[in-house]
């Protein structure tokens, strides 16, 4: 992964942690800091510092357990925000309180000193909420000991249709792509409306388009080599999004909005309209809708 991506990554490691945008600031900076202290991260992924700062920062929302929020600006996406602050150099950190910005502070300050700076402003760590104790959770089953496990209780169980769904599911995990097609086809129509089978579908259809894709270390070196290459970025989105690694293809796909959201007759906007709809987590498929918006008003 790369740096900017893992910078990412980091950025939603967190419920404390969030990307601001120009349309948004007003209500999820501003408002928000009216019941508790936003701190807002003006950065870029093509900066060092930052790169030092941001971790830490992301570190410290996380100990801080809500006491304060934290707000990444990408200041390449979000020109409008940094032009308003007169942004001059990054990183470059202010404290929202109240409504309005009370403080803040250019360069990368190590940890201590950043304490220091929320303490000044009476911010401390809360006590972890119960959501934010650790858990401790089973390992998910392998696809392939799930579609076993479902095939014995669909045989055990012939006319219960919610386990053909979900053996469907599993093997599309699998890549059996065409044993899961028959399944959904022969669903009654009481299950073709529940959203399962809809993300289901979409799968389907991205695995039409990528199925003769080339492998995966070929786009990525591809794209290595030609950063513009949109047509092996599209392909490498589309194999992210079969091998279960949802963000990393949002990101490809991102990043072919960022370069030409205009490529082929707009495919960059259609294929993470098309993600979004195989997608089952609402919090990825909320950051990404906002940086699509970002980048296209």
């Amino acid at each position: 992964m790369n740096d900017s991506a893992t910078v990412t990554a980091t950025a939603h490691a967190t419920t404390h942690v969030f990307d601001a945008t120009t349309v948004g600031f007003e209500a999820d900076v501003l408002q928000k800091s009216l019941t508790v202290p936003v701190l807002v991260d003006f950065w870029a992924t093509w900066c060092g510092p930052c790169k030092t700062l941001g971790p830490i920062l992301e570190k410290l929302a996380a100990d801080y357990h809500g006491a304060f929020v934290l707000a990444k600006i990408d200041v390449d996406k979000e020109q409008q925000l940094a032009a308003a602050f007169q942004i001059k150099s990054i990183p470059t950190v202010m404290l929202a309180k109240d409504g309005q910005i009370v403080d803040g502070f250019p360069g990368a300050l190590p940890e201590g000193q950043l304490r220091e700076f929320l303490n000044h402003h009476g911010i401390v760590p809360a006590e972890p909420a119960i959501d934010d104790a650790p858990d401790v959770a089973e390992a998910p089953l392998d696809p392939h000991e799930q579609v076993v496990r479902l095939r014995a209780a669909v045989a055990a169980e012939p006319d219960k249709d919610e386990l053909k769904l979900d053996l469907a599911l599993a093997l599309l995990k699998t890549g059996a792509t065409q044993e899961a097609e028959k399944l959904l086809d022969a669903l009654p129509a009481k299950l073709a409306v529940d959203d399962r089978v809809a993300r289901a579908r979409s799968v389907l259809a991205l695995v039409a388009v990528g199925r003769d894709a080339p492998p995966r270390q070929v786009l990525e070196a591809a794209i290595a080599a030609h950063p513009d290459d949109l047509r092996a970025r599209h392909l490498l989105g589309l194999r992210l999004l079969l091998e279960d690694e949802p963000q990393a293809a949002l990101d490809q796909f991102i990043e072919m909005l960022r370069r030409d959201r205009n490529y082929d007759d707009g495919l960059p906007r259609r294929a993470l309209i098309d993600a979004f709809a195989t997608i089952d987590d609402a919090d990825l498929v909320g950051v990404y809708r906002r940086k699509m918006s970002s980048l296209l008003f």
